[in-house]
């Protein structure tokens, strides 16, 4: 059984970083795709960022480029999001999804290429 475990989520002041990690269980994830979705109250969830297998290709929403990169560690399977100049609006809860498959350097922006998910983690920035 695949789970993935995020962690790292708290209540940060603006302009304050956060790291999350989320740590794959029961599969390997050195050949899938990775992606960092948010749900913030009464919204849709939607897209943060990407990382294809290989690590060497990464996509961002607008809204958090330039402040937020995500990265992994095939060894460790895990991926990181590093949150920089968060922001009141980043508030949400944060999602990493794994693919089953993936090409070496495709990256996901939509939720239903994703075959796994965790189960959340909590971030909450204040003014």
């Amino acid at each position: 059984q695949v789970q993935l475990v995020e962690s790292g989520g708290g209540l940060v002041q603006a302009g304050d970083s956060l790291r999350l990690a989320c740590v794959v269980f029961g599969r390997t994830i050195s050949r899938a795709a990775m992606g960092w979705f948010r749900q913030a109250p009464e919204k849709e969830r939607e897209f943060v960022a990407a990382i294809s297998w290989s690590g060497d290709t990464t996509y961002y929403a607008d809204s958090v480029k330039g402040r937020f990169t995500t990265s992994r560690d095939n060894a460790k399977n895990t991926v990181y999001l590093q949150m920089n100049a968060l922001k009141p609006e980043d508030t949400a809860v944060y999602y990493c999804a794994a693919r089953r498959t993936s090409d070496y350097y495709a990256y996901y922006r939509t939720a239903r290429d994703y075959d796994y998910w965790g189960q959340g983690t909590q971030v909450t920035v204040s003014l």
